[in-house]
């Protein structure tokens, strides 16, 4: 499995020969995605105001997947790329424990949970498109391997999961 890991980081990441435009997209989006998500939670929750509640939900949902994401990879302990040696640190990252990527779990989180709720699947649907583009730029950027994001992937759909399970109340969807 590392094997293919490596192979794929290696088809995605900018590497030892960047190619300047692509990382400067990648650097783009890597200090963007995050902002633009916050941005479209809090005003899917201004346009829709039935909705507020379900959008602290998502936030409070944001807030286990950071936790659990970060006890994870301090539990884990995955070397992130750059500290194999496989590629320069292009983002500037702490060297710290990398599976899952916290980036992905919180924002694969909002997306998914989003998703959940029919008022605000569209909302959901632009904010996992932002959770790929984002997970390919921390990639591109030399600071997580593909297994990484799809961690923080899998950590998202067991939590959005759990909240479809526990967090129901009677007439809401």
């Amino acid at each position: 499995m590392q094997q293919v890991n490596i192979a794929l980081f290696q088809w995605l990441s900018a590497g030892h020969a960047p190619s300047s435009p692509w990382l400067w997209s990648a650097g783009l989006i890597v200090a963007a995605a995050s902002w633009l998500c916050a941005g479209l939670l809090g005003l899917a929750a201004w346009r829709q105001p039935a909705q507020r509640g379900y959008a602290v939900a998502v936030l409070c949902a944001a807030g286990v997947a950071s936790l659990m994401a970060h006890a994870l990879a301090d539990a884990i302990a995955m070397p992130r790329p750059f500290m194999a040696g496989l590629s320069p640190n292009y983002g500037g990252h702490g060297a710290r424990g990398s599976l899952p990527s916290a980036h992905a779990s919180v924002m694969f989180t909002v997306a998914l949970v989003l998703c959940l709720r029919p008022a605000l699947r569209r909302t959901g649907v632009a904010v996992f498109t932002l959770a790929l583009a984002m997970g390919w730029a921390r990639i591109h950027m030399g600071m997580h391997f593909p297994l990484d994001v799809a961690a923080g992937l899998l950590l998202a759909l067991a939590i959005a999961a759990s909240r479809s399970s526990c967090w129901r109340s009677p007439g809401v969807s």
